[in-house]
């Protein structure tokens, strides 16, 4: 469409000619114009957001995906918390059925934690702004994993031994190291503390003596390995150790001598030495020790004391 022309009177030609604005007074006018149309956008928006606390269209877009964001990391800590407590639940279970199954020890709750102090961190999760949900979020991500991992750890150990369950059954050290149906048998001192015999003094006593008759047959109590065969003069007189794999070895002490050699594998209720009155002793007996994980335990918890002779002697027998 052409541009619509303008046309001004002039009295002194009586006619009427075509106006012309002056370019510079042109650029005045569009400049003024620009300046109004900008004083009112900025009033427009100071009255929109500030009088009636409105938000931009942009800004209410990006708040309503900060808004879905943070449903989501708030779903997803939910989601956090309802793991944790499964993992909960598997620790408990692994620590106070599977381990003790195969004689394996709890994993402490401080291991258990995963470095984080043992403090359950999903019950602060409501507390948290948004601002730090993010954060957090990474943070429960870290505790899972780590928690997982070693629970992944234990059912792996677990798992081993529980392919292994015949072989175990057999290493355990789980019948008495001599005839304990023989009427010239006798306990003689129990596991723990105790009156030194020497000099009355409480102690430690490792493991439990049988006193018998001067070379009475002592047997190994599960298979293993004779890993040591020595003299100690002042404690165990003639002694050996066998490892029975597993986290298990035994001892037996005060003996009038072995009758196996170091490296040799021995296998449950064969004979390997004869008890005596070595070492620091006041008769013949054997010092008869279960060491798991290298700490002593109790002989006592891992055999029958009400075994009977023919049950005995079924198992030493074939190979006493």
């Amino acid at each position: 469409m052409p541009r619509k022309r303008r046309y001004k009177f002039n009295p002194e030609t009586l006619a009427y000619e075509l106006h012309k604005i002056p370019a510079k007074v042109r650029l005045s006018r569009n400049f003024l114009l620009f300046l109004l149309t900008v004083a009112l956008s900025l009033g427009y928006y100071a009255i929109y957001s500030e009088y009636f606390k409105l938000e931009s269209p942009k800004m209410i877009s990006l708040m309503r995906k900060s808004e879905d964001l943070a449903n989501k990391l708030e779903l997803m800590n939910k989601r956090f918390e309802e793991i944790n407590h499964s993992l909960v639940a598997l620790e408990m279970r692994d620590n106070y059925v599977y381990r003790p199954v195969f004689g394996m020890e709890e994993i402490p709750s401080e291991v258990r934690a995963a470095g984080f102090g043992g403090v359950d961190r999903y019950s602060y999760l409501k507390s948290f702004d948004r601002s730090g949900i993010l954060s957090r979020t990474a943070e429960n991500m870290d505790i899972l994993y780590k928690k997982a991992f070693l629970q992944s750890k234990s059912f792996d150990e677990v798992n081993t031994l529980a392919k292994n369950a015949d072989e175990l059954a057999l290493c355990v050290p789980a019948i008495p190291p001599v005839d304990i149906t023989s009427p010239k048998i006798r306990f003689s001192s129990s596991f723990g503390y105790r009156p030194d015999p020497f000099n009355g003094v409480y102690r430690m006593h490792n493991g439990i003596d049988i006193s018998g008759k001067q070379g009475d047959p002592v047997y190994v109590t599960g298979n293993g390995k004779v890993v040591e065969i020595g003299y100690d003069f002042f404690g165990y007189g003639n002694f050996i150790i066998v490892d029975h794999g597993f986290g298990y070895k035994t001892r037996y002490a005060h003996l009038k001598n072995a009758l196996i050699s170091m490296g040799r594998m021995v296998v449950r209720g064969e004979q390997i030495g004869l008890m005596g009155n070595t070492g620091r002793s006041r008769g013949p007996h054997l010092h008869y020790e279960v060491i798991y994980r290298n700490r002593p335990v109790n002989p006592l918890n891992y055999y029958n004391r009400d075994i009977g002779a023919e049950e005995f002697r079924a198992l030493v027998s074939p190979r006493g």
